[in-house]
């Protein structure tokens, strides 16, 4: 599809909507941070959590933080680092893990969340889409982020690992950040994916594996992969507002 022909939607909230709908689809995949709401659920959850501390050992503060500084520098690269930033939990209870998830996001990102996202969920489940959510946060935070979208636990494929009588390991189930993203949905779903929608470049190959992709609330480098591949792409209000 030539680049004039991809469909971008500024104004249109509704007319966004309707044309997701309108696709019917079956199976929706959906990333999670910059795609349902604004920012980065798990950079700073993983802040969020050291600065309040109890939840991991204090030792453990400075040594994670110069981790993930590495990270920032491109010395550590995406998928091991979103999977330090789970198994660093190894011996917390799981309850303790989710009761501060709980916490988190209901107090910083639940009015993050993008209306229309949350609508359009709303729309795809009530005409019978089966829909997942698809991150490299946390599986804590996206499952008490979930609650906000109806979308089950069951349906959450998020950076994972093991739990021993209740209490986290350090052993990874799975990271899905880039190539792991489709790599999750076809050991998990193994189902032709109708729909997926996401805003980074850790998305494209998810986005790429969908009868139909939608780049929302895309990052510069994502935008440029969209128009080239005639992808379908929105900004959702609050952005437009922002700028």
């Amino acid at each position: 599809m030539d680049a004039l022909q991809v469909q971008t939607f500024l104004p249109a909230t509704n007319e966004f909507l309707e044309s997701v709908v309108r696709l019917a689809p079956r199976v929706a995949a959906f990333d999670c941070d910059g795609t349902l709401w604004s920012g980065d659920a798990g950079e700073r959850f993983f802040d969020w959590e050291l600065r309040q501390g109890g939840i991991v050992s204090e030792a453990l503060d400075r040594p994670l933080r110069d981790r993930y500084a590495a990270y920032r520098r491109g010395e550590v690269d995406e998928t091991t680092m979103c999977g330090e930033m789970v198994t660093m939990h190894r011996g917390v209870s799981e309850l303790k893990l989710m009761d501060a998830a709980f916490r988190f996001f209901d107090q910083f990102y639940d009015g993050q969340v993008f209306p229309e996202m949350r609508e359009l969920v709303r729309r795809l489940h009530e005409n019978g889409c089966e829909i997942w959510a698809v991150s490299s946060t946390n599986e804590w935070v996206i499952r008490a982020a979930m609650k906000h979208f109806g979308i089950p636990e069951s349906r959450v494929l998020a950076a994972k690992v093991e739990v021993d009588n209740g209490l986290a390991t350090d052993r990874l189930v799975r990271v899905p950040s880039g190539s792991g993203k489709p790599l999750a949905l076809r050991d998990v779903v193994g189902k032709e994916i109708d729909a997926a929608f996401g805003n980074s470049r850790w998305d494209t190959e998810m986005l790429a594996m969908a009868k139909h992709s939608f780049a929302v609330n895309p990052n510069p480098d994502l935008e440029i992969t969209a128009r080239e591949r005639g992808w379908t792409i929105y900004f959702p209000e609050a952005t437009r507002a922002r700028g």
